[in-house]
């Protein structure tokens, strides 16, 4: 899941007033517009790059692209409506969470017949199977992700730490480190995955239909997570909707020196006072509760056509180029953001980027998440409950099984609990 808290791009005053309209299986009985809206869903420094992608993509297919740049945290909702209502983009950047919601509620093609769908094999395989529900293909892997510890080579060095491997290591390096300023925890969601991952847990067993988010492994993660702070090895924003741009400020200014963060952090991170030497950033796996045992999370993007566009063809057209081993490896290049094609990782700029080739291991060992309609919707309650556990409001235990009621009562009421 790409956070909203991560993305500030603003939302273009015309997102939901596209004149791309209709129905049916995608337009082809009335043939191609040769007009592609595009809506991308990148932060400020990125977009650039995907909209130069874009037009020349447009250019070499012979086609036109309109580029609206919209706002991570109001995309799906802004989408859903226009959708709903026959309009919004014929491209959509959607977060991998999103795709399975929008191919119940019918909003994106079904692109198995297309030649999206022809030939996957160069695809990572748990990127592409954030594109795949109920056996059909209905999205094209952008960018994968995943999360890592970064880290200030200096403040390390000079204090005789290694990067840490397991959460004791890092309680071990707080008396050299600072205390408080060793690690700092992002209390959001997403940022609570790798101590859940880490520990053995989940939030739902789909397979199974079951919710595990209570779990005595989960209840173990929050309480190492709760256990840092209380010994004074890591510290927190008591703020939940603060917490990610304090965390950024933090490790910036070299005021911390840890964060656990993902590839599109990279080039906040560069614009700092303690990274004006970009060799002083380090990145390493997120530590586990042993080592080696560390697990991250996946996240990432991919490309939907909308179900109703008058762009088939050249959407179809369009999605290829952008998803291409070109395509790919310009955003490796010039972002450091992560391939989803096997192919790209071979590409030599691309090994040359220390943070595409960090984070190659990472999302290689990154753990699936679950791709159902509603996986979008498991982390507001699990937000509320680690900011509630880090704050020392709540126990794990309890604010888990609050978790669980909220999952059984309004967002997976068909699964069992435990």
């Amino acid at each position: 899941m790409r956070r909203t808290t991560l993305v500030t791009a603003v939302a273009a005053a015309s997102a939901l007033v596209l004149t791309a309209c209709g129905g049916g299986d995608g337009g082809s009985e009335a043939g191609d517009s040769g007009e592609v809206t595009f809506w991308d869903t990148s932060g400020p420094n990125e977009s650039p790059v995907f909209t130069k992608l874009a037009q020349d993509c447009a250019t070499k297919g012979g086609y036109r692209v309109k580029t609206e740049t919209v706002a991570f945290d109001q995309a799906l909702n802004n989408y859903r409506t226009a959708a709903q209502g026959g309009q919004g983009p014929d491209v959509f950047r959607a977060e991998v969470a999103w795709v399975p919601q929008l191919a119940k509620l019918g909003y994106v093609v079904d692109l198995t017949g297309t030649e999206l769908a022809s030939d996957t094999s160069d695809f990572l395989d748990t990127p592409l199977g954030s594109t795949r529900f109920e056996g059909k293909s209905y999205g094209v892997p952008q960018v994968t992700d995943s999360l890592a510890l970064f880290y200030n080579k200096k403040l390390l060095a000079d204090a005789g730490v290694e990067p840490p491997k397991t959460w004791d290591e890092v309680k071990s390096a707080a008396a050299k480190l600072g205390g408080e300023k060793t690690l700092f925890i992002n209390n959001d969601a997403y940022y609570a995955l790798p101590f859940i991952y880490g520990a053995g847990g989940d939030l739902v067993d789909a397979e199974a239909k079951k919710i595990v988010v209570n779990s005595a492994e989960n209840v173990k993660a929050l309480e190492t997570a709760k256990g840092l702070l209380d010994a004074k090895a890591a510290g927190t924003a008591l703020d939940p909707a603060n917490s990610y741009n304090n965390m950024q400020a933090a490790f910036t200014s070299g005021e911390v020196a840890m964060v656990v963060n993902g590839p599109w952090s990279v080039a906040d991170y560069l614009k700092g006072a303690a990274f004006t030497d970009a060799a002083n950033l380090g990145i390493a796996p997120v530590p586990g509760d042993t080592a080696g045992k560390g697990t991250a999370p996946v996240g990432g993007h991919n490309y939907v056509i909308r179900q109703g566009t008058k762009a088939k063809d050249s959407s179809v057209e369009f999605i290829a180029c952008m998803s291409g081993v070109e395509s790919q490896v310009a955003v490796a290049k010039e972002l450091g953001l992560l391939p989803t094609r096997k192919s790209a990782y071979e590409n030599a700029d691309v090994q040359a980027n220390e943070v595409v080739s960090a984070f190659e291991p990472v999302v290689t060992a990154a753990h699936p998440r679950a791709w159902i309609p509603e996986g979008g919707q498991l982390f507001d309650p699990l937000k509320i409950a680690y900011a509630d556990v880090l704050a020392g409001k709540k126990d794990a235990k309890t604010a888990l099984d609050e978790v669980a009621k909220t999952y059984k009562d309004t967002v997976v009421p068909d699964y069992t609990v435990g």
